[in-house]
């Protein structure tokens, strides 16, 4: 488990616990992260627990355990820098029959958003992802061991120091438990190409 005292709050929930080797997030209605592809709105409210990092190559892992119900419930990854240029991994709930497994970057004030439907009965996930100065690797695993890629980004204004960690959020009238564990920093795990 890394050093919880470096974390920090980007809104913070007004539900949530840090203990020594977890730490439970209770969801709020109405809190996202998206800007304006597509759909046209605007949201900036989700909240994120987060660590600064100079390092301009590592990777950060950790597991992810969701009671999610409701659409677009989620919980995952993110590397928030402001409101216009960020990233996030992460499990949306869909219906009872399947939920997407996906990522989304934000670059200048722009979302996309890149997603595997898988089923809804899947309430684990591991994640992990990894810096090359500003580029990203975005992987994912069903049990802490074998890691799929899922996503290879670009941040146009990730090449300096970052802000990274953890997210949970409820876009609709909902509100579940995210449980994050066996969190830990380690050197690159995405080899430099050959």
């Amino acid at each position: 488990m890394l050093d919880t005292g470096k974390l920090f709050w980007v809104r913070e929930p007004s539900k949530y616990s840090i203990g020594k080797d977890e730490i439970i997030m209770d969801t709020e209605p109405g809190t996202d992260l998206w800007q304006r592809t597509y759909y046209g709105f605007r949201n900036d409210n989700a909240p994120v627990l987060q660590m600064a990092a100079k390092e301009k190559y590592f990777s950060f892992t950790v597991k992810t355990e969701f009671a999610s119900k409701r659409r677009f419930d989620q919980c995952g990854i993110a590397v928030y820098l402001d409101s216009d240029n960020w990233l996030k991994a992460s499990i949306e709930y869909e219906n009872e029959k399947f939920q997407r497994l996906g990522s989304v970057v934000t670059n200048h004030g722009y979302s996309d958003w890149a997603t595997t439907d898988i089923p809804a009965s899947v309430k684990m996930m591991w994640y992990r992802l990894s810096r090359r100065e500003a580029d990203y690797c975005i992987e994912y695993s069903e049990d802490g061991v074998c890691f799929k890629q899922m996503r290879i980004c670009h941040l146009w204004e990730g090449a300096e120091e970052i802000l990274f960690g953890i997210y949970a959020c409820s876009p609709e009238d909902s509100s579940f438990k995210a449980r994050f564990s066996h969190m830990e920093i380690t050197e690159c795990k995405w080899e430099a190409h050959k």
